[in-house]
């Protein structure tokens, strides 16, 4: 057989060939369509979203860019209602465009953020996000549920006050709450905390038994250092742990105290008796002069 029998391609073949290639050509050419499409989709997205300071003569890649640019700004922090703040507003505070987008559709199908934790539900908000912004979400008393205005002490008629309806007021500066008394309605009152820093305070002031000093609290994560300058303490409102009668279950429990350093202190107490004070355990290992430090409000003998 010849080189060029084995190329030669009957004429009736040669017209389904043509058409073959003409069809790889043509879904070759739609693909790249398609491509393109995708992103002109995205420019009508972000173009449909109200921004207060596109113009009205803009095309849409200009709004586009402008919408997309503030992502490189660093959060702010100020007082805004979630029903009612604009994309401008939303990304000042450090959320994502398409985060935007969402809380403007959900108010678009007619959802109300009637209290803080309802906005903890937008899709991709951290926990560090929530907790951050939470003090700063002021919902309007438009949107407060209508049961509200009616008192719970009389069914004769209603009472109304705005600014009961509303979070409650911040401390002035120089104002200060005593941190050991405080419960949690109190403490909301401080500006930078919210219902779960309160949440915190308190909880962890369970634990210690009570602050020694203000500085503690930024032991909590994530704690605003600002909001310090508005607690206080009053002397001897810590509760001490007896290290010679407590046992090593109950020594643990202090969030000062880990399962060797509460070891370490019943082993001392078995082998040389009753500890005199925290010197007595200074040539341990687990207790550098650091930890000692930190227990010393704390433990009595």
């Amino acid at each position: 057989m010849h080189l060029k029998e084995f190329f030669f391609v009957p004429k009736s073949d040669r017209a389904a060939v043509v058409l073959l290639l003409a069809a790889v050509v043509v879904a070759i050419v739609a693909l790249h369509g398609l491509g393109g499409g995708d992103e002109a989709t995205m420019l009508a997205a972000a173009d449909s979203l109200p921004s207060p300071k596109r113009s009205a003569g803009s095309p849409p890649t200009q709004a586009y860019g402008e919408y997309y640019r503030v992502e490189g700004r660093p959060a702010e922090r100020f007082f805004f209602d979630p029903n009612t703040a604009d994309s401008t507003q939303l990304l000042r505070l450090g959320l994502r465009p398409w985060q935007v987008r969402n809380i403007y559709k959900y108010r678009a199908a007619g959802g109300v953020y009637r209290r803080a934790a309802d906005f903890a539900r937008l899709y991709g908000l951290t926990v560090k996000q929530f907790r951050e912004l939470e003090p700063y979400i002021r919902i309007s008393a438009d949107y407060l549920p209508a049961s509200r205005l009616v008192s719970r002490n009389s069914a004769e008629a209603p009472v109304y006050s705005r600014d009961t309806l509303l979070y409650p007021q911040k401390m002035q500066p120089g104002e200060t709450v005593e941190l050991n008394a405080a419960d949690t309605t109190r403490l909301k009152k401080v500006p930078g905390i919210g219902s779960w820093y309160a949440r915190q305070i308190v909880y962890y002031r369970e634990r210690l038994g009570g602050y020694a000093n203000r500085e503690q609290l930024l032991e909590i994560e994530g704690f605003p250092n600002e909001a310090l300058a508005y607690f206080r303490l009053e002397p001897g409102s810590v509760r001490r742990l007896n290290l010679n009668k407590l046992t090593m279950s109950q020594l643990r429990r202090h969030p000062y105290i880990s399962f060797y350093q509460a070891k370490a202190i019943c082993d001392y107490r078995r082998l040389k008796g009753p500890l005199r004070s925290l010197d007595d355990l200074r040539l341990l290992r687990d207790f550098p002069p650091a930890a000692i430090a930190r227990l010393q409000p704390y433990v009595e003998f």
